[in-house]
Parts: C-alpha cells; sequence; structure tokens
C-alpha cells in the first residue's frame, strides 16, 4: 500500500462511492476541549470500513495548524479538496476535522491503525501540503498509541 497522492486519491473516492468511508453526523457542532485548554467545534466525521485488527496497535494523530489566508469567521468548513487525498492513505480508520471558532486554528484528529502509518502521514505529501498553506510554524502534532479516536475524544467531550 502506498503514501501517495494517487494512490489516496483514487482509494478515497472508491470509498465514498462504494460507501466504505461514511460521514457521522451525531457529533457535528459538539465542542471538545483539548488538554492545552483550547476548545474546538467538530465540523466533519468520516469513518473507515475496516478490518478487525489488533486493537492495541490503534493511534491517534492529533494534528493542529492555522491557515496562512483563512479569515476565522467566515472559513469555518475545511475544503473538501483535500479530504479526497488523505481519507484513502493506508492505515487512516477515522478522521474529526474541527475548528477553534476564537482563534481560527484547524484540528484534525486522525485514527490510525498502527503508529507507523501516524508517522508515515507526519512525513507524507497531505503533511508537506498542509505545512505550506499553514501560518510558519503554527503546524503542530501529537502522536498518541494505545488509544482509539472515540475514547480520546469521549475524554475531552464538554
Amino acid at each position: 500500500m502506498s503514501f501517495n497522492l494517487i494512490y489516496a486519491f483514487i482509494k478515497t473516492t472508491t470509498g465514498i462511492l462504494t460507501r466504505k468511508i461514511k460521514f457521522q453526523k451525531d457529533d457535528i457542532g459538539k465542542t471538545i476541549q483539548m488538554n492545552d485548554g483550547y476548545r474546538f467545534t467538530i465540523l466533519k466525521h468520516a469513518v473507515k470500513a475496516s478490518e478487525t485488527e489488533d486493537k492495541s496497535k490503534i493511534t491517534v494523530l492529533c494534528l493542529r495548524f492555522h491557515l496562512k489566508d483563512a479569515e476565522s469567521e467566515k472559513e469555518v468548513k475545511p475544503s473538501k479538496l483535500p479530504m479526497f487525498f488523505s481519507l484513502g492513505l493506508p492505515g487512516l480508520r477515522e478522521k474529526m476535522w474541527m475548528v477553534n471558532k476564537w482563534n481560527g486554528d484547524f484540528q484534525g484528529i486522525y485514527e490510525w491503525n498502527n503508529d507507523e502509518n501516524a508517522h508515515k502521514y507526519v512525513d507524507s505529501f497531505a503533511m508537506k501540503f498542509m505545512t505550506r498553506n499553514a501560518v510558519p510554524g503554527s503546524v503542530k502534532y501529537e502522536i498518541i498509541p494505545g488509544i482509539s479516536l472515540h475514547d480520546h475524544v469521549r475524554h475531552l467531550q464538554l
């Protein structure tokens, strides 16, 4: 499996068309408070159908950034185009898109099937694209092994 642009686009498109990637609506609009005190509102939540795997290897990646040209009040919806190049990546199981309405930061919380794929994402074309479009120095991430996205977020919800 590959962490390249074309592969990811094809897998995302196929996943959406075959309903192996579904968008959950239950959490949209909910606010969570991160460990650093910042609050984020959930904008979108995608879940991929995946085979049963070793749950002890599941890893969460929290990624935060501030877009160069974003007007925090107006740009609260994430662009759909980058989604087509990330949801099809190998090992990605789930993703939430969020915004901090106070300072305009965006945040993604990803669930990966293992620590290795989370690290591959950090070194991927998707991260390079994000870094190029973010305010210099604003891209920050944390990799948390051994926890699911659901469990991680459950502890943060207000």
